[in-house]
């Protein structure tokens, strides 16, 4: 497959995936009565065991890969657990707005500094601007939300701090998909393996968080979607975008999510934003352009006009 190609159909999958995740808030909003936690450990739990059944043969056939690679694994399966906690704690804290902002924003940030740190990967000027852009966006977002609430300043820290965790387990395990990938592994049973670890530990969590969680029809049909199709079905498509396009370039289209999210929230659920948070989402959208066009190819095709014109 040409490269353009590969890399096309990696944004399509993760920009997929993120339509799938920015439908969840929405969902959880119908089981208010629910702890968050419950919310979020079912959901990944869930949808962990899930790619592990669907993806058992790969798992089987990689088993010695996985032994290898056991570092990259452990970690992934880590970040994995943590994040779901983090996130949904983040905005139990802090709101849901500000939860949100520094979950996913941070997740970029974090993810390009692993491939920089660790993998000595360049830094394109395209991830650079499309990351500003993104991060002012999913700022205006926030900002343009007509509510307010009243938090403890020291509640409001904590949110914001596990919301930086939440970036970094989110970074993590998708800079450790990336990496098992590049080893052999293969994308299914990558995703697989880390969630199904995962799994073990969210979902006894539940014993201590998951009241009302089964309280009726309502509740089992919204907690089984969120843990299907966002969890499972999302992430096969984040496992898939993995394969052909960079850790950091999928995280930072993932910014799309807050975006579904909003518009799902005015139009089902029923919140106000103001102009600044509908200028917020067009500059998410705009970030996702400067992505799936590949401004760096316009770049080239300049300074290659420039250099020829320079000879004339």
């Amino acid at each position: 497959m040409r490269k353009d190609r590969a890399d096309f159909n990696g944004v399509f999958a993760v920009v997929w995936a993120s339509v799938l995740w920015g439908t969840t808030g929405t969902a959880a909003s119908y089981i208010s009565d629910v702890s968050p936690l419950a919310i979020g450990a079912f959901a990944m739990g869930g949808g962990g065991l899930l790619l592990a059944c669907y993806a058992w043969r790969y798992l089987l056939e990689d088993a010695c890969l996985f032994l290898v690679n056991w570092p990259l694994l452990l970690i992934g399966s880590v970040a994995v657990g943590v994040y779901p906690l983090a996130f949904y704690t983040s905005m139990k804290f802090s709101g849901v707005a500000i939860g949100t902002l520094v979950s996913l924003a941070s997740a970029p940030f974090f993810s390009v500094l692993l491939e920089r740190v660790i993998s000595h990967k360049a830094i394109l000027t395209q991830w650079i601007v499309s990351f500003a852009i993104g991060v002012l966006g999913t700022i205006f977002l926030t900002l343009g939300k007509q509510s307010s609430l009243a938090q403890n300043a020291h509640m409001q820290l904590a949110g914001v701090g596990l919301g930086l965790l939440a970036g970094l387990s989110y970074a993590l395990y998708s800079w450790s998909a990336r990496h098992m990938i590049e080893k052999g592994i293969h994308s299914r049973s990558a995703m697989a393996g880390m969630f199904g670890f995962a799994a073990l530990v969210l979902l006894p969590s539940l014993y201590f968080t998951g009241q009302n969680l089964f309280m009726d029809f309502k509740h089992i049909a919204i907690i089984s979607y969120m843990a299907v199709v966002p969890m499972f079905v999302g992430y096969l498509c984040f496992g898939y975008a993995l394969q052909q396009i960079e850790a950091s370039k999928a995280t930072l289209i993932t910014l799309l999510e807050p975006a579904v999210a909003t518009l799902l929230a005015i139009t089902i659920v029923g919140e106000h934003f103001s102009f600044i948070g509908s200028f917020g989402i067009g500059l998410i959208i705009l970030c996702l352009i400067l992505q799936v066009f590949q401004f760096e190819m316009l770049y080239r095709l300049i300074g290659k006009r420039v250099l020829r014109d320079h000879k004339l």
